[in-house]
């Protein structure tokens, strides 16, 4: 889940993600769950915090 009103659109949620399942709308990252595996390295790199897994 990411919060929208952190969320700085800075990329490097989506540079680290394996699998590609981070994209950008409007400036503001969004989480394909489908393709998400869980394993946290968006969680871990974003710096302020927005991002948060289920």
């Amino acid at each position: 889940m990411v919060d929208k009103n952190k969320c700085i659109g800075c990329g490097t949620c989506g540079a680290i993600c394996p699998v590609e399942a981070i994209s950008f709308k409007d400036g503001k990252a969004t989480i394909d769950k489908k393709k998400c595996i869980h394993c946290g390295a968006c969680e871990a790199s974003c710096p302020v915090n927005a991002i948060k897994l289920d």
